[in-house]
């Protein structure tokens, strides 16, 4: 089985029961947090793929329990059985919710993580995949950052609760296979957006709370106001790409040390840009203000990807441009029942 929670809102969990190597014909497959960013991309993915035909997914909703609470998560795991675990649970928020709640980020996370990986002990899970962020690495460092440096320094101040809780991840997986035996990894995607992401201006990620103010400016007939100067450099992922790749770690990669999952160095953009990009996919035509009295966060994270393209050479990633005006187009046509 595999157990994930989606990316933002509630805890959820994701399983896939019974794929001994998907070896097995028809192997039925559970997923809870199916109603997120993740899941659904999760969900999209599996419908195209070939092999996923062969397996048989279920998708469940964060009422099926909350990974905070250990006796809930430990119920999870009696029902579903699960013996492969994705787990993509995490509380998250954009740079400035960050900043108000750090405490709150740090305590909900150790509380998921810890839950599902001594449930995946306990449950003889053969594989848990847990899933990190470049937030992780070092505030101060050279470029690109690699998967061997996640320890080399503290995090950027502005999300130190968040990114602590998440590298302990990588401790834990070392830890677990030395004293254990167990099978666990990470994956660390670089940000991460699509439809059915949480478009909250004020707690959710950059892009997402960038197309929701633009709608909004482009709806009232205001300005289109970016919080910092914009000059901030980042890698984001569409959603449907990490689905995929994660799938692939799930049947390709075995070692216990993380993987990055990201677009390339030369792929990397502006705030600025992104900006624009969101302006020109709106089809926003009034004027973009930079409001420079609100925080820029770190400048740059810069990861490389050549671990995974040694290892899966041939992916190719939905360029920027396409991946923001599925994500516009998405949210347009969704605005009344999307997270915001």
């Amino acid at each position: 089985a595999i157990l994930a929670q989606g990316f933002g809102g509630a805890p959820c969990v994701a399983t896939l029961r019974g794929c001994e190597r998907w070896m097995s014909e028809k192997p039925p497959c559970w997923s809870l947090g199916g109603t997120g960013l993740f899941g659904k991309a999760l969900a999209e993915v599996i419908q195209k793929e070939k092999q996923a035909q062969e397996e048989n997914w279920v998708f469940l909703s964060s009422k099926d329990g909350n990974l905070t609470e250990r006796a809930a998560v430990d119920q999870i795991f009696e029902r579903h059985k699960p013996t492969y675990v994705i787990h993509l649970a995490a509380k998250v928020g954009g740079l400035f919710h960050n900043m108000r709640k750090k405490v709150d980020f740090f305590r909900e996370n150790m509380l998921m993580n810890d839950n599902v990986m001594e449930c995946c002990r306990i449950h003889g899970v053969k594989k848990l995949i847990s899933c990190l962020s470049t937030c992780v690495f070092p505030d101060k460092t050279t470029f690109p950052i690699d998967e061997t440096m996640v320890h080399n320094g503290p995090p950027h101040p502005s999300n130190v609760g968040y990114a602590l809780a998440k590298r302990l991840i990588d401790v834990m997986n070392l830890c677990y296979k030395e004293q254990h035996g167990m099978n666990f990894t990470s994956i660390i995607p670089t940000n991460i957006y699509g439809p059915h992401d949480n478009f909250s201006m004020e707690d959710g990620h950059v892009i997402p709370g960038l197309i929701h103010k633009c709608y909004l400016a482009k709806r009232d007939g205001t300005d289109f106001v970016i919080w910092g100067s914009g000059s901030p450099l980042r890698q984001f992922i569409y959603s449907t790409d990490l689905a995929q790749l994660t799938l692939w770690v799930l049947r390709n990669y075995e070692s216990v040390e993380p993987i990055i999952l990201s677009v390339g160095e030369e792929d990397e953009v502006s705030i600025k840009d992104v900006g624009l990009q969101i302006a020109k996919a709106m089809g926003f035509e009034g004027k973009v203000v930079f409001d420079t009295t609100k925080s820029d966060g770190a400048y740059k994270k810069t990861a490389s990807n050549n671990k995974l393209r040694s290892l899966y050479p041939d992916y190719k990633f939905i360029s920027m441009e396409e991946g923001v005006q599925k994500a516009v187009d998405w949210f347009v046509a969704n605005y009344e029942q999307a997270r915001k």
